[in-house]
């Protein structure tokens, strides 16, 4: 039996905009968000949605507007045939990047032929804590392992830059190259194509949303440097007295909306139907690490997968590291001296936003941009997750 392989075609994802009242996709129900980006890599792949044989969704707070399996709502609302299924995951900031990767491994047991992965994150709607439960609530035996408790992820990042020794300079430094290279890449339209411009009438009102609305044009060293710390206010006692309080709302990621969608089938189904693959899907790692330190699992996963995959740092032309704090890459970026232009090449969620059970597919669509723009070979892609975990994916471009 000849070996089967992962492909990816197509990746289309909404604008990105912010994750609070009056922000840009507000108008959009969750439901009627994820279906736009579902019916658009139907259409232009010119593809009979009735050949997909599941869609695969990341969403992080399934409660309210996001619950009841938004996958298959979406599903149903974009047209598709009621013969295609659907199920929503949830792997925290990694869900659209973990559906990504079952959707390959499906493909690559032999379960699937056709199928799209994605997600979606209405964080203006459905805010973070909406589906936590309290410490009281988290069952006697996690208590006792953890009796002093764990903390919010500013607080983690915090203890990151402290243990890494990463100064506030070097964090607002990092957050404003993430602003100059997202406004770099839509000048030039570098990555363009994945961006689905909307228009939607709504009690007579027309919205339209074409671009990313977190992106700060006149961002700089200075203003960056005027913010206050964001999480300094924790009732923390003198716990943790090695945190200096570096880690602000300017060189953190950003409180998103947004949904996308990837079309993926086996090669030579590909083939079959004349779609392009534009990469192939060669190894995946996911590991737990300290949840205390919750957003550090990028550096384990990360050699992980290169170990499995039997490849070396240098010979991975991009890397694409979510930005979920500055102080997570730049501590990623130390422990594996990575240069500093192999990352992000297009900015980050600092710049773009973090729509959680989404911005797997940004992830995504900006790496396999940036290979195709240099020429590259290989690219990583890594998350860090709630609760100490992370995600790594191998892509090799296709020619």
């Amino acid at each position: 039996m000849a070996q089967r392989r992962a492909v990816i075609v197509d990746i289309v994802r909404s604008p990105f905009g912010r994750g609070r009242e009056g922000g840009l996709l507000t108008p959009w129900h969750p439901v009627d968000l994820y279906a736009r980006v579902l019916e658009a890599i139907v259409e232009r792949n010119r593809i009979d949605a009735a050949l997909v044989e599941d869609v695969i969704s990341g969403c992080v707070i399934q409660a309210g507007e996001q619950a009841g399996n938004i996958g298959r709502q979406a599903v149903l609302a974009a047209g598709f045939p009621e013969s295609v299924p659907a199920m929503t995951l949830d792997r925290k900031c990694g869900s659209a990047q973990q559906a990504v990767d079952s959707a390959a491994q499906g493909i690559i047991a032999g379960a699937y032929d056709l199928v799209i992965a994605g997600g979606v994150e209405m964080m203006s709607k459905v805010p973070m804590k909406a589906n936590r439960m309290g410490r009281d609530n988290l069952g006697q035996a996690f208590r006792e392992r953890y009796p002093d408790g764990l903390v919010g992820q500013g607080i983690s990042a915090e203890l990151i830059a402290a243990k890494w020794g990463i100064s506030r300079e070097a964090q607002d430094e990092f957050a404003l190259r993430s602003h100059q290279l997202a406004a770099l890449a839509e000048d030039k339209g570098s990555t363009a194509r994945d961006v689905l411009s909307l228009r939607e009438e709504v009690d007579g009102q027309v919205h339209e949303a074409k671009s990313d609305e977190g992106l700060r044009r006149n961002s700089s060293l200075e203003k960056l440097a005027g913010l206050k710390p964001a999480f300094e206010d924790a009732q923390l006692g003198d716990r943790f007295p090695e945190i200096q309080w570096s880690v602000t709302a300017g060189n953190s990621s950003q409180i998103s909306d947004g949904a996308c969608a990837v079309l993926m089938a086996e090669e030579s189904t590909a083939e079959k139907l004349n779609l392009n693959a534009r990469a192939a899907v060669q190894g995946f790692a996911v590991t737990g690490d300290d949840p205390l330190f919750m957003l550090t699992g990028v550096i384990p996963a990360t050699r992980k997968l290169l170990e499995r995959a039997g490849l070396k740092l240098d010979q991975i032309d991009r890397f694409e590291v979510n930005e979920a704090f500055a102080s997570v890459v730049l501590a990623w970026q130390k422990e594996l001296q990575v240069e500093t232009e192999r990352v992000n090449t297009f900015g980050g969620a600092i710049a773009l936003g973090h729509p959680v059970g989404a911005s797997g597919g940004r992830l995504l669509g900006n790496l396999l941009r940036a290979l195709e723009q240099e020429n590259g070979r290989y690219g990583i892609q890594t998350m860090c997750e709630s609760g100490g975990m992370a995600n790594a994916t191998l892509f090799e471009r296709m020619s």
